[in-house]
């Protein structure tokens, strides 16, 4: 059922939002009370950017290497971050700006998170996806 996968999607994107935006709090200001951030217009974000990897994860699976999986995947949530914030931005709600980063492209998406984006995409495919493939929900009639 893609809705409860998508509700799922949306959860496991924005907790893992407020983990990563804490542990970055905690490391750069030393902040031992590990607050965390993120913005309801994560929800959708996160939700449909791992429904899309869900399904480019079941077309390239039988025949690409996972190195190359998760470098489409890691491009593919770039080009959703830049995208959905330039709309955001232009209806002057975009909730990031990695304008101070050294590598980043109009503010909106950062070179520099590569690395986390790519381990965020592997943690998706691996755990996430797969187990949400899985999930089955049961009807609320039992017999």
């Amino acid at each position: 059922m893609p809705i409860a996968r998508l509700y799922v999607y949306a959860l496991h994107g924005c907790l893992c939002e407020v983990a990563f935006t804490a542990a970055c709090n905690w490391y750069e200001l030393r902040d031992r009370k590990l607050v965390g951030h993120t913005s309801l217009w994560a929800l959708p974000i996160y939700s449909s950017a791992i429904f899309l990897i869900e399904r480019l994860h079941l077309c390239l699976r039988p025949r690409c290497p996972l190195v190359v999986r998760l470098t489409v995947y890691t491009l593919l949530t770039y080009l959703w971050e830049f995208s959905t914030g330039f709309v955001l931005r232009l209806l002057g709600a975009c909730p990031w700006d990695y304008s101070s980063f050294r590598w980043n492209v109009m503010g909106l998406v950062t070179l520099e998170y590569a690395l986390p984006w790519a381990l965020a995409c592997l943690i998706a495919e691996r755990h996430i996806i797969r187990n949400t493939l899985r999930m089955r929900l049961e009807s609320p009639h039992h017999t």
